[in-house]
C-alpha cells in the first residue's frame, strides 16, 4: 500500500505541476491573463499533500491510494473546469489509444451478457465478417463457457473480452455451449489484427441511392468513407447517418466533410485562450459530385460528427434531419503522462463555417444532467443567430439544430417486453438449428410468424394478439434482421434494420428537398458573386 500511495502521489503532483506550467505558458501567450506565481503553485501542492496525509493516516478504513487519486482527486479537479476534460488511468488510456487507432488484436466478435436459466452468461452477439472468430465457425448466440480453460462463470463482459484479446499470432482456446449440441464445442482461434470499422454499414438502399452509417471518427475513417463512396459508385443521392456518433479525431472529421464540399470551403475553425484561430478548409473537394445529401442526426451526434453536420448545413450542401445534436464543441488536447496515464484537456472551442459555437452551455449543470438530461422541445430563443451561404438562419451555442426535425422513435411497452426477453435474438438462434434460409427469397410469412408465437409461448414471453397485430411490421422486421445476422452476417442484419427504419425512410423522401436546397444555394451564391463582380 505504501508503494502504491507514493506512486499515486507522485503522479498527481506531477499532474498538478504540469497544469501549473501549462497555465503559465498559456498566460505568457495572452498578456490579458495573469499567470499563477510559483508560490501559488507550491501553496496549492502543500495544501493537497497535507489533506491527503491526514486522510491516509486517520480515515476510518484503509485508503486505496489509486482509487482516491485516480478516481477522485484528479477527475474532481478536471470536472470543475468543464464536462470534457478528463484523466485516463492506464486501462482507460490504453482503450482510448485503441479506439483512435481503429484496430486491436483479438478474435473479432461482439460479446454481451444474457440471462440463461436464471444465471448471467456471456454470449456471442455476432462475429465480425472475415475475422478469426468468423472463420472458425463461431455463431451468434454461442455461450462462452471458458477461455483457455478458465470458466467464465461470474465474469463480466469486459473480463471475457480482455481474455479473448492478446498478441497477434497467439492462440486462444474458447469453449462454447451451443443450442442443439449436447457437448461443449472447443475452438482454437489464432488472434489477429481486428479492425474497428467506423463505417459499419454502407449499401445501395435504392437504385442510385446510397446509405452510409459512420459510428465514430478514428484514424481510418476518412479512408473508409472514401472506400465506401468508391464502392457505391455513381450516386444519385446519399443518406449519411451520423446518429449516435460521439465524434473522435478532428482531422478525420475534416477529411470526411471535405468529400462533400467544394474545394476551398471552410469546414471548421477553433481558437482558445492560448491559441490563435486555426481554420480547416476543404483541400480536395467533392470534384463536382453534388448529388442530393441528407444527414441524419440525433442527440447522440457529437463533436467531430457535429463538425461534419455543421459544415454541410452552413454551406447548404445537404439537409440535416432528426434531433438537435449533443452540443460538444470543446477541443481536447491529449497529453501523455507517466505511469501510462493521460490527460485530455480542453484547449479551445469549435466554430462552424458561419461562426456559430457548437458547444452548449454547461454552467450551473451537474455532470449527470449534462450527459443525460436534454430538453427535446428546447427553443432557439436566446441562442446566437448566424446565416448559411444562401442566407438561411441557423443557431449556435447548443449543437446543430436540424433543418427538418423528427421526433425520436419511442418504443412501446410490448416492444420493450420482447427486447428485454431477447425474444428475436433467441428465436433466431432456435430457428437456425433446423433451417437454412435463402437470402434472396426469405420472407417472414404467416407460417414463420406462427412459429415465433409458439416460441414466445415456450419462453413465457407475455404478449397479446392485439399487440402482435399493432406491431406487425416491427415484429417481422426484427425477426428477419436477427435471422439474417445469424445466417449471413451482422452487416446483412443491419441492412434489414436500416431499410425498415422510419427515419431512414423519411430521409429518402426528403432527398428532393435536399436537392432543391443545394441547387438554390448555388444559384444565390453565383448571383451574389456576379453582382459583386459588376459592382467592382
Amino acid at each position: 500500500m505504501a508503494s502504491s500511495s507514493r506512486r499515486s502521489l507522485y503522479v498527481i503532483v506531477l499532474f498538478l505541476v504540469t497544469c501549473g506550467f501549462l497555465g503559465v505558458l498559456f498566460a505568457q501567450k495572452n498578456p490579458a491573463v495573469a499567470p499563477s506565481s510559483d508560490s501559488d503553485v507550491r501553496d496549492s501542492l502543500k495544501s493537497f499533500t497535507q489533506v491527503y496525509s491526514i486522510i491516509e493516516e486517520n480515515y476510518a478504513e484503509p485508503v486505496d491510494a489509486d482509487k482516491a487519486i485516480y478516481d477522485g482527486a484528479i477527475p474532481g479537479m478536471l470536472h470543475v473546469l468543464d464536462p470534457h476534460s478528463n484523466f485516463f488511468d492506464p486501462k482507460a488510456y490504453s482503450l482510448l489509444k485503441e479506439d483512435q487507432r481503429g484496430k486491436y488484436y483479438g478474435v473479432g466478435m461482439q460479446v454481451g451478457p444474457r440471462n440463461v436459466n436464471n444465471r448471467t452468461v456471456v454470449i456471442v452477439i455476432a462475429p465480425f465478417v472475415g475475422t478469426p472468430a468468423y472463420r472458425a465457425g463461431i455463431h451468434p448466440g454461442d455461450i462462452i463457457a471458458a477461455v483457455n480453460g478458465q470458466a467464465t462463470d461470474n465474469m463480466t463482459t469486459s473480463n471475457v473480452a480482455d481474455l479473448l484479446k492478446g498478441p497477434k499470432g497467439t492462440t486462444v482456446r474458447i469453449t462454447i455451449l451451443r443450442e442443439g449440441t449436447e457437448k461443449p464445442l472447443e475452438f482454437a482461434v489464432v488472434r489477429d489484427e481486428i479492425p474497428r470499422y467506423s463505417v459499419d454499414l454502407h449499401f445501395m438502399i435504392q437504385p442510385g441511392i446510397g446509405y452510409m452509417h459512420i459510428n465514430g471518427f478514428n484514424e481510418t475513417t476518412e479512408d473508409e468513407v472514401q472506400g465506401a463512396l468508391d464502392e457505391m459508385g455513381d450516386l444519385k443521392g446519399l443518406i449519411l447517418d451520423l446518429r449516435q456518433n460521439p465524434g473522435g479525431l478532428l482531422n478525420e472529421g475534416v477529411g470526411v466533410a471535405d468529400k462533400f464540399l467544394r474545394k476551398g470551403q471552410l469546414i471548421v475553425s477553433h481558437h482558445g485562450r492560448a491559441s490563435s484561430e486555426k481554420r480547416y478548409t476543404a483541400t480536395h473537394g467533392n470534384g463536382g459530385k453534388d448529388y442530393p445529401l441528407v444527414v441524419l442526426v440525433n442527440r447522440g451526434t457529437a463533436s467531430a460528427a457535429e463538425i461534419v453536420s455543421g459544415a454541410i448545413q452552413d454551406h447548404d450542401r445537404g439537409l440535416i434531419v432528426g434531433e438537435t445534436t449533443f452540443g460538444k464543441g470543446l477541443v481536447q488536447t491529449v497529453y501523455p503522462l507517466s505511469e501510462n496515464t493521460g490527460l485530455a484537456l480542453t484547449t479551445a472551442k469549435y466554430y462552424t463555417p458561419s461562426g456559430r459555437l457548437i458547444q452548449r452551455d454547461y454552467s450551473n449543470v451537474s455532470l449527470y444532467d449534462y450527459y443525460t438530461e436534454r430538453d427535446a422541445d428546447a427553443t432557439t430563443a436566446g441562442r446566437e443567430v448566424k446565416l448559411t451561404d444562401s442566407g438561411r438562419t441557423v443557431y449556435g451555442g447548443g449543437g446543430i439544430t436540424p433543418d427538418v426535425k423528427l421526433p425520436p422513435v419511442k418504443s412501446n411497452h410490448f416492444q420493450d417486453t420482447l427486447l428485454q426477453h431477447y425474444a428475436f435474438f433467441n428465436f433466431a438462434k432456435h430457428y437456425m438449428v433446423n433451417h437454412h434460409p435463402d437470402e434472396k427469397t426469405f420472407v417472414v410469412d404467416d407460417a414463420l410468424l406462427q412459429e415465433f408465437r409458439k416460441f414466445m409461448d415456450s419462453e413465457i414471453v407475455p404478449y397479446t394478439e392485439a399487440e402482435l397485430a399493432q406491431n406487425d411490421t416491427w415484429v417481422r422486421s426484427n425477426i428477419k434482421s436477427e435471422i439474417f445476422i445469424d445466417a449471413f452476417s451482422q452487416d446483412e442484419g443491419l441492412k434489414v434494420r436500416a431499410e425498415d427504419d422510419p427515419e431512414v425512410i423519411k430521409a429518402l423522401e426528403l432527398l428532393p428537398q435536399a436537392k432543391a436546397l443545394s441547387d438554390n444555394a448555388r444559384r444565390i451564391v453565383a448571383e451574389r458573386s456576379s453582382a459583386h463582380t459588376i459592382n467592382q
